[in-house]
């Protein structure tokens, strides 16, 4: 079984972030002396990056799933999270990465191109780590002084890319089945490919490392090309894509051939059909030379064969009429392929500069348009009533007439994602939050009324919930009470005053009053005693005081 995977599809997750601490900082006579609490670690990234130790994608067909290390949670006494790793995964150079799509639990096609790897250490972010969430100690301000809450970590990001492998060779070897492709590559350079006398032998395709003098270059093969192959024949467009990125093309033509209408001229024009048919399917990338464009030679194998020498001296002079470059060799005795590994290198050297000199003509065409050079005031100008709002609210309505309304958005999804629905104060953090980024006008201007549902997100992250706007918040804590206050910590409340610190003007108030109350007793106890209350013990001064020494007052005197 081959070894050689060029397409396969990897489902990649982020890291998750650490959960912030809302850890309290406890001292000598003060139980609540203030936050303390670390923020979460953010989770590490899936990083795809091109190498040239890497020449297949097998290693991800047997292992498809991979996940970066979360981070981890925040502590107390101001201690943050640590970070989760990258993951960092290798790819062949030439390694285009598509997002996947299609239906859960079926096959999945490309879709968009996200990516394209063609230069060594070129790098993709294919799954980002989620954010590590705040600690109370990041919380807390003037009016939210020990926060009881933190914010939760956010997953990771979540997907299926396919990644697809366009061998980047400088020259392609095309031609017939069993026209020395392969036995090409094994003379040149020490690839050992498969090498058999019967049709469609390569199945994969083949690379090899060819060195000539002072240089260096990379020879390939493109399987199982026959008439028909850009309409699926054959072995159709699985391996036509690998001449994608190739430089030179060179036509491997079978001199010594048995088989009934073939000659070299009519394979030649066969094989560039096809690459003519292909080519109009191609999406180039940036700087490439399109395929018609690119530089041809001739290669007239088998000339060993005496029947093959005389038929490649007599189609040279065609070829060279269309102004191709030919050479006659032999892969068994090895003729000619001196001639033909220099000359191929010195058309390698041209065509590289040509590549490096278009690259730079297309990089300096392009236009970059830098998002931060458009002020706010620009941006808004885009949306309704000259407000672009970070979020967008719908009214939507299932089938059975029921009605919710939903609300989407970098922001409120991130807010939901951090939030712990187990704490009341949490909570109302998050109300505050939305009402501040105006969700709440949005859904009274898009007519929603208390009680309606609402569901911010959307699938398996989705948060759902009845709409309250009565919560205190906003304009209804302008009177200056904190009672039921959203984002305020009661357990503040619920301990000893005592334990709570206070101002110089709380302790000069607390003092004016204790005088005063002393003053006020002192003045009580002069009228008794100017009263004469305090004269004599054995006097009943009130005849209704049931606790009298001397019995029941009224009535112990009615009975006398």
């Amino acid at each position: 079984m081959s070894d050689f995977v060029d397409r396969v599809t990897v489902h990649v997750k982020g890291g998750d972030g650490g959960n912030g601490s809302a850890g309290i900082r406890r001292e000598k006579y003060k139980p609540l002396a203030g936050p303390n609490g670390g923020n979460g670690g953010d989770g590490g990234s899936v990083i795809f990056e091109a190498t040239r130790n890497a020449t297949s994608l097998l290693d991800y067909r047997f292992i498809p799933h991979r996940t970066a290390g979360s981070g981890t949670m925040g502590l107390g006494d101001n201690k943050d999270g640590s970070k989760g790793a990258d993951l960092i995964l290798p790819v062949p150079c030439g390694t285009v990465i598509f997002e996947a799509r299609g239906a859960q639990g079926k096959p999945k096609h490309p879709g968009e191109q996200l990516a394209d790897l063609r230069h060594e250490g070129d790098r993709f972010v294919a799954a980002e780590g989620g954010n590590g969430g705040l600690g109370n100690i990041a919380l807390a301000n003037k009016t939210r002084r020990a926060p009881g809450f933190a914010l939760l970590g956010e997953p990771g990001e979540e997907r299926d890319v396919i990644l697809e492998l366009k061998s980047i060779a400088d020259v392609a070897l095309v031609g017939f089945p069993s026209a020395g492709k392969s036995s090409l590559i094994a003379a040149m350079s020490s690839a050992k490919p498969k090498i058999a006398d019967y049709p469609f032998t390569t199945l994969v395709p083949n690379l090899g490392v060819v060195i000539a003098g002072d240089s260096r270059y990379t020879i390939a093969d493109v399987p199982g090309l026959i008439p028909g192959a850009s309409e699926g024949k054959g072995l159709g467009l699985e391996f036509l894509r690998h001449i994608e990125r190739t430089e030179i093309i060179a036509h491997v033509i079978d001199c010594a051939t048995l088989e009934p209408n073939r000659d070299p001229m009519s394979d030649y024009e066969a094989l560039e059909k096809e690459l003519a048919l292909y080519a109009d399917k191609l999406e180039l990338p940036l700087g490439a030379i399109p395929i018609p464009e690119r530089p041809r030679i001739i290669i007239l194998n088998k000339i060993d064969v005496p029947e093959a020498k005389e038929l490649a001296d007599f189609v040279k002079p065609e070829f060279e009429k269309l102004g191709l470059k030919v050479y006659e060799i032999s892969t068994a005795s090895h003729a000619g392929l001196k001639e033909l590994n220099f000359a191929l290198s010195g058309l390698v050297k041209e065509m590289r500069e040509e590549v490096a000199n278009r690259e730079q003509a297309e990089e300096e065409a392009r236009v970059v348009i830098n998002p931060l050079e458009n002020g706010r005031r620009q941006r808004r100008a885009a949306g309704k009533n000259g407000t672009q709002l970070d979020f967008t609210v719908e009214r939507r309505e299932l089938g059975d007439g029921e009605v919710f309304y939903e609300v989407l958005g970098t922001k409120p999804e991130r807010w939901v994602m951090q939030t712990n629905f187990d704490n009341d104060e949490a909570v109302g953090y998050l109300a505050d939050r939305l009402a501040k980024l105006g969700v709440e006008d949005e859904l009274r201007r898009k007519g929603a009324h208390p009680g309606d549902e609402i569901r911010i997100g959307r699938g398996a992250r989705m948060v759902e919930f009845d709409w309250d706007p009565t919560i205190s918040a906003g304009a209804e804590n302008l009177d200056g009470s904190n009672l039921g206050a959203r984002g305020k910590d009661l357990r503040l409340e619920e301990q000893d005053p005592r334990a709570r610190r206070r101002s110089n003007s709380e302790r000069r108030a607390q003092y004016h009053e204790m005088m005063d109350a002393r003053a006020a007793v002192r003045e009580a106890m002069m009228a008794e005693r100017a009263a004469g209350h305090w004269a004599d013990p054995s006097i009943d001064d009130d005849r209704h005081d049931e606790t009298s020494l001397f019995g029941r007052g009224e009535e112990q005197d009615d009975e006398n």
